[in-house]
């Protein structure tokens, strides 16, 4: 497969998510609450602010005490913040997603635990397909070998197979 399939992938993977947008986070931030308290050691998570067709993870945030840190982006990079209140710390940020304000404390990637990741597309072995930016696989590259990286999606958003080149990141697990 090449950058072609890729492109083509995204773009199907666009249209699904268009069509099918109104689904309910509850069920996937419960499986989330469930994980997370797998895990009691991992105290940083990394979460994200929906877009649109995204798992709203806002619910999440009062289930379950962790440090939770957001991204910000910087560049071509994703830099994470830590955040005690959506609703006090968070702005309108690049593409129109809300992000930490800019007087939080940065946490650098290595020192976060878990990751829970957005995407388009995911398949069941782990390959998720961003929205071609690569924000999320370069940061990933840059995390500790022993952070979980977890996938977030409706399960419109499975596929059999995500087009995966060298430089993606595969998700350690995948919750819709």
């Amino acid at each position: 497969m090449n950058d072609v399939d890729k492109k083509r992938q995204r773009a199907e993977l666009k249209r699904i998510v268009s069509l099918n947008h109104a689904e309910d986070s509850g069920v996937v931030v419960g499986k989330l609450v469930q994980e997370l308290e797998r895990l009691p050691n991992a105290r940083i998570v990394a979460a994200y602010m929906a877009m649109p067709g995204e798992v709203d993870l806002r619910e999440l945030f009062g289930q379950i005490d962790r440090q939770w840190v957001f991204p910000r982006v910087r560049g071509e990079d994703l830099k994470f913040y830590r955040v005690k209140n959506l609703e006090a710390e968070m702005k309108v940020g690049a593409f129109g997603i809300l992000e930490p304000k800019d007087e939080l404390e940065e946490v650098s990637v290595d020192a976060v635990d878990v990751f829970l990741c957005p995407g388009l597309g995911f398949d069941r072995k782990g390959g998720r397909l961003g929205r071609g930016r690569g924000f999320y696989d370069r940061m990933l590259k840059q995390a500790k070998p022993t952070a979980v990286k977890i996938g977030v999606c409706f399960p419109f958003q499975i596929v059999d197979h995500i087009v995966t080149e060298a430089h993606d990141v595969t998700m350690d697990l995948v919750l819709e």
